[in-house]
């Protein structure tokens, strides 16, 4: 009985190695032409081999991958679930249409696609056949599923995709300032011939925009003129009065998409972490990604959410929510609002002389707990924008007030975890995270087996997040977390016992501390040449002593900073001067950053969050906005990088 129980286990053994495959890697190979050539995913590639999951392979490697068996017969049972029977059909492809058009058209995988498709990119030209199971065709086809059959297995039917063709096939077309004939033929598939056949006197008259012209042969009495895919609007009228998307239903124009540029040092599986989305996901977005990854690249991340638009009227409503506290006669924050209203204001005045329609309603947010009045004063059926409130709960509640209409809300100062599942967020304040983030690539690229000291706060969050980053970063570093500048003391190398420079690390914003910090650290740089410093925050002493700070190599970082040469930066001064009579305090300051940046990025239709991958530079601030994650809050992870050089 033993025996024969090992027998079954040595079976079940050889069973499972047999059912995958290895793979060595030469010269060329990536992640993305391996799984292509096993007919797997790169998702599922890394998923076998764990070990590869940062994407660097080299010549030699061994990887696993599946039985090509095992491929085909997964994906026979695949398509057989889909197409009851492995009833297969074709369409042809028509213009603009891609892969990831055709996998949300037809709700199939790209990796059944590619599994009925093997060849299927060098197969993308319009008029190709494209294998689908039939009955999404029938189903998800339009037109062309009209015209389907049900087949044997062993047969395939070729069916035209005609969906993004409207039911009647008397077609007119709108000309528009920027067609020519080429353009015109090249959109709707026919000749030139064919075009000026159905428009007599066309090619002598020549093109006139706003003039419907026939695009196909007429069938019926009856015809609309169709409203061209480059139209801007996301609903436009026709002349039968009835509305059409302008959108085709395979494609979506790139503003219709979150985009990245590619940096310096980026890779495919950093881009996918960063932003949160599969490899699969963006190979399916940027297809030329398998012939590598350049700077310079703009790559398709996700769709974007459905975009607010403004819902009446030429001018944009904006609510600025101000802490004033009139209603409940608390002044506690009367004067931090009073300061931002007056930077506000400036942004205002400043787009509105430019041409800018607004429509600008204060509303006085109270206190916590006389905000949900405060709410009632908007409407949130005409209002395009909202800037405010100040702190996390009530953001929250405004967010849950206007969740119906998804409009678009800034939060200046309130920066939390809880917030970044809000799609229609955007966070204005840089967290502390993003700035540990930067000091450890900061000690990393100076690191030589100094010891690093750390000057934490109470909590010690950010000097562990930074400790653990190092530690990650760095080989073998030797970190401690002091909670005193007093504590940071020069290493002595053990070969000639002289004292050795180290780096100096404040995770800490209390002022007094920085003083303290800048002290010590001069002094240990007037006894060791080398020491480096570094601080997540500014300090006002930091500009006081320029000059021995640049000893120790000084580098801090900003969320907002004035350069004072700058022009953009001395007119708006001087027109905060000439109104006020006073140079704007800290909060003017945000204020205005904060509305400046908000508006410009507006257009006529209130889509804000087409120029949200901007980045822009206002009076202090650097906006530098990336998604928290997949459909969540906008996070402004722009500062400034100060470096104090000997």
């Amino acid at each position: 009985m033993i025996k024969r129980f090992f027998i079954l286990s040595g079976l079940c053994m050889v069973l499972g190695v047999s059912a995958q495959k290895s793979h060595t890697v030469v010269k060329g190979d990536t992640p993305y032409n391996i799984a292509k050539k096993y007919g797997i995913t790169v998702d599922e590639l890394i998923k076998l081999n764990p070990k590869f999951k940062d994407g660097k392979l080299a010549i030699g490697d061994v990887v696993t991958v599946k039985n090509e068996k095992t491929v085909t017969a997964s994906a026979s049972k695949a398509v057989a679930s889909k197409t009851n029977s492995s009833q297969l059909g074709k369409i042809i492809l028509q213009p603009k249409q891609t892969i990831y058009g055709i996998t949300k058209q037809y709700r199939i995988s790209e990796t059944d696609l590619r599994k009925l498709n093997p060849d299927l990119d060098a197969h993308m030209k319009i008029g190709d056949e494209i294998i689908l199971p039939l009955d999404s065709i029938k189903k998800y086809g339009g037109e062309a599923a009209a015209t389907s059959t049900s087949v044997k297995p062993s047969e395939t039917v070729s069916v035209v995709d005609t969906s993004n063709v409207p039911a009647n096939s008397n077609i007119l077309y709108v000309v528009q300032a920027k067609d020519n004939y080429y353009r015109i033929s090249k959109q709707f598939n026919i000749t030139k011939e064919e075009l000026f056949a159905l428009n007599p006197g066309l090619e002598d008259k020549g093109l006139k925009p706003g003039e419907s012209i026939k695009i196909k042969k007429a069938d019926s009495a009856q015809s609309s003129p169709v409203v061209p895919e480059e139209t801007n609007n996301t609903k436009a009228k026709v002349d039968s009065g009835n509305e059409r998307s302008s959108s085709n239903a395979n494609t979506a124009a790139a503003d219709d998409y979150v985009t990245y540029t590619v940096q310096q040092g980026d890779t495919v599986f950093s881009i996918v972490n960063k932003f949160g989305v599969s490899i699969d996901e963006l190979i399916a977005l940027n297809p030329e990604l398998s012939h590598g990854l350049k700077s310079g690249m703009v790559l398709k991340i996700r769709k974007l959410d459905p975009a607010y638009i403004k819902k009446s009227g030429d001018a944009l409503s904006v609510v600025l929510m101000l802490p004033f506290g009139y209603s409940t006669n608390e002044t506690q924050y009367r004067t931090m609002a009073m300061d931002f209203l007056t930077g506000a204001k400036l942004a205002i005045e400043r787009n509105a002389r430019n041409g800018q329609k607004l429509d600008i309603k204060i509303v006085d947010s109270g206190n916590e707990a006389s905000f949900r009045n405060s709410l009632t004063q908007i409407n949130p059926d005409n209002t395009d924008l909202i800037i405010g409130p100040f702190f996390k709960s009530n953001v929250i509640d405004v967010l849950d007030f206007t969740k119906n209409q998804k409009i678009p809300i800034v939060a200046p100062f309130a920066n939390s975890p809880e917030l970044y599942n809000y799609s229609n967020l955007i966070i204005v304040e840089t967290n502390d995270q993003t700035y540990a983030d930067k000091i450890v690539e900061e000690v990393k690229a100076v690191y030589s087996d100094q010891k690093i000291y750390i000057v934490a706060d109470a909590k010690k969050d950010n000097a562990n997040y930074i400790k653990a980053g190092l530690e990650k970063a760095v080989k073998n570093p030797n970190v401690m977390i002091v909670n005193s500048p007093a504590d940071i003391q020069l290493d002595q190398n053990m070969m000639t016992g002289q004292s050795a420079p180290v780096i100096a690390v404040l995770a800490n914003d209390n002022d007094a501390l920085g003083d303290a910090f800048a002290n010590k650290v001069i002094a240990l740089s007037k006894e060791v040449q080398g020491v480096k410093a570094f601080s997540m925050y500014y300090s006002p002493v930091f500009e006081k002593k320029v000059d021995d700070l640049s000893q120790a190599n000084l580098v801090y970082l900003m969320d907002r900073k004035i350069n004072t040469d700058g022009s953009f930066e001395k007119e708006i001064l001087a027109a905060y001067k000439s109104k006020y009579c006073k140079t704007p305090p800290r909060y003017a300051i945000v204020g205005f950053d904060v509305v400046n940046d908000m508006l410009t990025r507006e257009n006529k239709k209130g889509e804000i969050f087409k120029q949200m991958n901007k980045v822009q530079t206002q009076l202090a601030t650097k906006f530098e906005f990336v998604k928290s994650k997949a459909n969540g809050a906008y996070v402004n992870a722009g500062y400034r990088v100060i470096r104090l050089v000997p």
